[in-house]
């Protein structure tokens, strides 16, 4: 479904992106996992087309995308849920989720879309009036998630979800990636918790100093020795 070759990304002069390349296959909750810094934040950035590689290529179901505008690819059909939630805080919730459905390719279900955002998150119903700014943070994370469901996406990129969060919730925030993933939709997960993120990926991604060092199942990544050695502690 999206597929990247070869992407170099710089900011001045220093690289932050080096020859990465994946393949994030339909259907399927792919994880790029690593440190700080690594590049995992830049990569999303890339593809949504808010960031400009320097060489390379990026396709989304058959079509080049790297040099559309962000909005362009997100009425292509790629979402994405914002490192640190970035909901509207001036603006109530069901304000927040009717600007997620602005897209030109959601504007015509987005009645439906909204029911069914309310039906997977009966507490944003509840506060449906609330402005997001005072809610708390695992509420505002639902209602990012939710407002890119308005878009209609058929791929959806998480940036760290689970930053910030209380382990409760973060539990939360991964079980609603993976109902959404048996709906259906297709996830790139970047994620610091490595551990977490490989038990629900199927294929996972090591990135490290802005270049793809290791790849393969989550599970075989998961049982890796330097995997574990580097970011597990073990």
């Amino acid at each position: 479904m999206l597929a990247i070759e070869k992407l170099d990304l710089y900011y001045g002069d220093a690289q932050a992106l080096a020859g990465v390349s994946l393949e994030v296959p339909r259907g399927e909750i792919v994880a790029i996992v690593g440190a700080n810094g690594a590049g995992k934040s830049s990569l999303i950035r890339t593809i949504a087309g808010i960031e400009r590689p320097r060489a390379g290529r990026i396709t989304f179901k058959g079509r080049d995308t790297t040099r559309l505008e962000s909005h362009e690819i997100c009425n292509l059909g790629i979402g994405q849920v914002a490192e640190g939630r970035q909901v509207f805080p001036s603006l109530s919730v069901e304000e927040n989720l009717e600007m997620g459905g602005l897209l030109p390719r959601a504007r015509a279900k987005a009645r439906q879309a909204l029911s069914e955002v309310y039906a997977m998150f009966p507490q944003l119903a509840e506060r449906r009036g609330q402005l997001a700014g005072t809610m708390s943070g695992g509420e505002q994370q639902m209602l990012a998630i939710g407002r890119c469901l308005m878009g209609q996406p058929e791929l959806i990129m998480f940036d760290e979800p689970s930053l910030g969060l209380a382990p409760l919730v973060v539990q939360e925030v991964l079980h609603t990636i993976h109902l959404l993933n048996e709906r259906g939709l297709t996830i790139l997960l970047v994620e610091q918790n490595v551990a977490v993120s490989l038990k629900i990926s199927a294929r996972a991604y090591v990135l490290e100093n802005g270049r793809v060092v290791m790849s393969g199942t989550g599970d075989a990544l998961l049982h890796d020795d330097r995997v574990r050695q580097a970011y597990l502690g073990l």
